[in-house]
């Protein structure tokens, strides 16, 4: 399981910058937007959070994993991503999905070939950087949005 070692390793890594940009915001930061982005602070949590479950669902094959991800049907901020403890219980709940998704891997299924609606065809290591690039992009989003946002 070295190959599955390093994967989870390189995503916890990954994941600590939403982690460390989480711990600075509060739930006045929830509803702020950096003009002209249509996106609130409070959508991209729960937007990071709909994307690495359905990853954990659509890449890793977790039949047991449920998810309504609103923000990716909705394709816009609704303006009800406003309570802070339930965004972050569910980030924490896909974090953990996550690891157990790459836990769950065998070393050599990283080679194989999967084919999602979101990502079409690569390799599942190939998606698997998706995911890393996904989440790393959206912290950066939420830093400079609850730093210079404001609420519009």
């Amino acid at each position: 399981m070295e190959t599955t070692k390093h994967f989870y390793e390189a995503y916890q890594e990954a994941r600590t910058r939403l982690q460390l940009v989480l711990e600075t915001i509060t739930e006045s930061d929830l509803s702020k937007k950096l003009v002209p982005s249509p996106n609130s602070v409070g959508f991209l949590m729960r937007h990071i959070g709909d994307v690495e479950l359905l990853f954990s669902k659509n890449v890793f094959k977790l039949e047991e994993v449920h998810v309504k991800a609103q923000t990716v049907i909705d394709q816009k901020d609704t303006g009800e991503w406003t309570n802070l403890i339930e965004l972050t219980d569910y980030l924490n709940q896909a974090n953990k999905t996550v690891l157990s998704a790459i836990a769950q891997q065998e070393d050599d299924s990283w080679d194989e070939t999967i084919t999602t609606k979101e990502f079409g065809t690569k390799m599942k290591a190939e998606a698997f950087g998706r995911i890393i690039s996904h989440t790393a992009y959206h912290a950066g989003q939420l830093a400079l949005f609850a730093k210079y946002g404001s609420v519009v």
